[in-house]
């Protein structure tokens, strides 16, 4: 539902400070709001952020504001490699950086510099693809939580020689860390390239399994967590997570709750 409320004050007021006294939103995130076009003023479309708002005038915040209203923002990003997906270290570049107008697809504003949106799951600093980052606690136990069970997939590409022994101890019987891993789905898909599934994510998993089996990671990219899929979201783009695709994540079974 949108927002609506008439102004009954009685000299003009600008509409990032109403907003603020109002308990709406704080003067930045009106700002943020009247620049992803998410405010109209007697249904027009506010563009100047400095824009007052007049006795009698009916103020508006679209569909488009309900993500960064009170909502928990969760976002998903195809990241490319050379990005971290948490907090960086001498000087590396956060995937949050990447939360711009610039670089946004689909509807929704863009999330406050501020806003702690911590990864939903690991992915290092030389793969790519699919990142969720999301301040969604529900969220964030169904995918990382100690009782998850959400698969992640990917796809890996491999420098030596794979063979059917190799496929095997990937699938089940490797160590890391002095602890069994659990069983795996992995299968040879083309020529040097592996399609993993995994429902745990210790540090640098892939990599280390391949290197255990003589294998070098060449190239990774998580396509996708349980029912959410990378899709054809471009490399260094983002897009908010839908309500739907939040949903399917939370129903997703967990340890002893169902197959």
């Amino acid at each position: 539902m949108s927002w609506s409320r008439t102004y009954d004050g009685a000299e003009p007021v600008r509409v990032n400070k109403w907003l603020a006294q109002s308990g709406v939103c704080s003067r930045r995130e009106a700002e943020e709001l009247i620049a992803a076009g998410a405010v109209l003023i007697d249904g027009e479309r506010v563009t100047d952020v400095g824009r007052k708002i007049a006795a009698g005038q009916t103020l508006v915040l679209n569909e488009r504001a309900e993500l960064g209203l009170g909502a928990q923002i969760s976002v998903v990003i195809n990241k490319p490699p050379g990005i971290v997906s948490a907090q960086p270290e001498h000087g590396q570049i956060p995937a949050a950086r990447l939360l711009t107008a610039e670089h946004q697809t689909g509807a929704g504003i863009v999330p406050s510099s501020r806003a702690s949106l911590p990864p939903l799951g690991r992915l290092d600093q030389d793969s790519r693809g699919l990142l969720l980052l999301s301040e969604d606690g529900v969220l964030a136990k169904s995918i990382i939580g100690p009782e998850s069970e959400i698969d992640k997939e990917y796809v890996v590409t491999v420098r030596g020689m794979i063979d059917r022994g190799k496929i095997q101890k990937l699938r089940h019987g490797l160590e890391l860390d002095g602890r069994q891993l659990k069983p795996a789905k992995v299968a040879l898909v083309d020529t040097q390239v592996l399609r993993f599934v995994l429902t745990e994510g210790r540090n640098r998993q892939i990599r280390r399994m391949c290197e255990l089996v003589g294998l070098e990671v060449v190239d990774l990219v998580r396509v996708r967590i349980g029912p959410l899929l990378l899709g054809d979201l471009a490399e260094g783009k983002w897009r908010h997570l839908s309500d739907a695709e939040r949903d399917a994540l939370v129903k997703f079974p967990i340890a002893g709750e169902g197959s």
